[in-house]
């Protein structure tokens, strides 16, 4: 039991990064908040043009957010709590400050292009959670 608490932290963390990033770096040690942060605001930089005021307060914003969600996850750990679902509504609700954040500063086309690129997808699936968390 013990054992499985960091690795449903390890995973949720990881969750924030695409793919090909976690496979580059299982050899190396895990990423910074302050790397995760960077290479999601290079990511969408590319993705949605944004400009270089926008890539600044992206970036300010994931480093704020993901380090108070790493914080949080670390301490449901220490309590040792083993309550899976404590740990994803932790992630969901940091996830949907990070997207509120972002609709103050993107473009209505830039919005558009992040809900585009899995962005709507992964809302969805945080409501969808609320619901079935709040029905209980």
């Amino acid at each position: 039991m013990g054992k499985i608490i960091p690795a449903i932290l390890a995973i949720l963390l990881s969750a924030m990064l695409r793919p090909d990033i976690c496979a580059a770096q299982e050899q190396q040690e895990p990423p910074t908040v302050t790397e995760m942060a960077a290479t999601e605001a290079e990511r969408l930089e590319r993705l949605l043009g944004l400009e270089y005021w926008q890539v600044f307060y992206v970036d300010s914003t994931l480093q704020h957010d993901y380090q108070a969600m790493k914080d949080e996850l670390t301490e449901l750990s220490k309590a040792k709590v083993s309550n899976s679902s404590m740990y994803i509504a932790v992630q969901d609700k940091w996830m949907e400050k990070i997207d509120s954040t972002y609709r103050k500063y993107f473009t209505d086309s830039q919005w558009k292009a992040y809900l585009k690129s899995g962005a709507a997808k992964q809302q969805k699936a945080r409501e969808k959670r609320k619901v079935k968390s709040e029905g209980k």
